[in-house]
């Protein structure tokens, strides 16, 4: 394995993990919930008075930073490398298992270790390592 040092960005990653977890710590703290993606976004879905507005600040605030970002810089490239039935199925794949862990990666991952859920702890355990085992099966045993 080799590190492309043209992309090895440490203080940049570390500056955003921080910003991550001071912005859930606010929002915790504020608003006494959890920074969880998808239960945000599945609370837009099941209407109860008083509970919308802030959900629909967080998701437009999710979808308007790159928006502002390009303002200042350019955003950066990707490529994705397949069709679109298979990101949907990938889309389907990941929503599937939000709803059997109770969570996504940022509630689990971010706020629930950082609160030593044992939950969350078991839950991101399992994700990371269904990733690492997807990446080797598509790279190495699939050829992908």
């Amino acid at each position: 394995m080799l590190i492309d040092w043209n992309h090895f960005t440490p203080w940049s990653s570390l500056a955003g993990g921080m910003t991550i977890g001071i912005a859930v710590a606010v929002f915790t703290l504020l608003n006494g919930r959890i920074a969880g993606i998808s239960g945000i976004v599945g609370g837009l879905f099941r209407l109860q008075t008083g509970d919308i507005g802030w959900r629909i600040a967080f998701v437009a605030g999710l979808v308007t930073a790159p928006l502002v970002w390009q303002l200042f810089h350019s955003l950066p490239t990707f490529q994705i490398d397949t069709g679109y039935g298979i990101l949907a199925l990938a889309g389907l794949i990941v929503g599937i298992g939000t709803r059997y862990g109770s969570g996504c990666t940022s509630g689990h991952g971010v706020c629930g270790l950082s609160r030593l859920s044992p939950r969350s702890i078991i839950a991101t355990l399992v994700f990371m390592g269904t990733g690492f085992v997807t990446v080797y099966i598509m790279r190495h045993m699939l050829g992908g």
